[in-house]
């Protein structure tokens, strides 16, 4: 009976840590007060909402390139961007809008890059072709290479600078992107012309910053593949916003400062000057009070 009893007892020593450790419950504590929730409001209801069809994409149509040979394994890296180019231009002569536009002057120097597509790789291993593709003077820029369309395949990008000129606005250039579909064929899935600031890859996108209409502001356009319409798209447009006066970045500690005094009594200082004669701090006063009271935004003598 003892030892039933003792039994009994440790039992119940052991169970007291896991009852005392009971009381907390470990629910969840209040946050304290959260703001309404305020949705959307549709102002004039009672409107009737316009019925017009969609606008068309922003984007040009995808388009394949006539005069190109079909790549092997949708390698557009085999590709020569300026014959690329050049076939375009034989396919649409003489084209100054659309996709497909080109100054007569920028079109006869595209030409021009080379006497047939050919010359690029006589005598070339082909890499001073992706720095210099036409040569100097061609208006065809370094091509560029990035999965776009998410198939794990590269497609080309090529920019086009139209130069300055009485015929074209500053600063003003094409920016295409080319893909490979499954045959080898090349097809041009992106094409724009516009006064371009800067042209960047993000991901999957283009980005395009450009002057916007509104001073102090620039426009920024994220072209995206759309795999419905088979090409890329506008996806999304940002004006932002440009600093009037970027802030100069700062000099080197330990630099000497320019002095900005003339000399004795070189000119009148932004306020009162406390001494008088020769001091060694800048002068605040108007006139030869060069005394050392406190700096003023004028000069004065040191």
């Amino acid at each position: 009976m003892r030892a039933a009893a003792a039994v009994l007892v440790v039992g119940a020593v052991a169970l007291l840590p896991l009852l005392t450790g009971c009381g907390d419950t470990g629910g969840l504590a209040g946050a304290g007060a959260t703001p309404t929730a305020r949705g959307p409001v549709h102002l004039w209801p009672e409107r009737q909402g316009a019925t017009v069809p969609p606008a068309d994409p922003g984007g040009a149509p995808p388009e394949y390139v006539k005069g190109i040979p079909p790549v092997k394994d949708q390698d557009v890296h085999a590709v020569d961007p300026v014959a690329l180019v050049q076939a375009e231009l034989r396919a649409h002569p003489n084209t100054d809008v659309g996709p497909d536009g080109m100054p007569p002057k920028t079109a006869a120097a595209i030409l021009a890059c080379r006497e047939d597509a050919e010359d690029a790789e006589d005598g070339d291993d082909g890499d001073d072709r992706d720095e210099d593709p036409g040569g100097a003077g061609c208006p065809v820029m370094k091509p560029y290479y990035r999965d776009l369309t998410g198939d794990g395949k590269d497609e080309l990008i090529i920019g086009i600078e139209f130069g300055t000129g009485p015929e074209t606005p500053e600063k003003e250039m094409s920016v295409r992107v080319y893909t490979a579909d499954p045959a080898g064929r090349l097809n041009r899935i992106m094409a724009t012309t516009q006064s371009v600031i800067t042209v960047e890859l993000a991901g999957q996108d283009v980005i395009l910053r450009a002057p916007s209409g509104n001073n102090g502001y620039e426009l920024i356009t994220a072209w995206s593949w759309d795999e419905k319409q088979l090409t890329m798209l506008p996806t999304r447009e940002q004006i932002v916003r440009v600093p009037a006066n970027p802030q100069a970045p700062a000099k080197p500690s330990g630099s000497r400062q320019p002095s900005r005094t003339k000399g004795p009594g070189g000119g009148p200082g932004g306020g009162p000057g406390t001494g008088s004669g020769g001091g060694t701090g800048p002068g605040t006063g108007r006139g030869g009070g060069g005394g050392v009271g406190r700096p003023g935004v004028g000069t004065g003598s040191l």
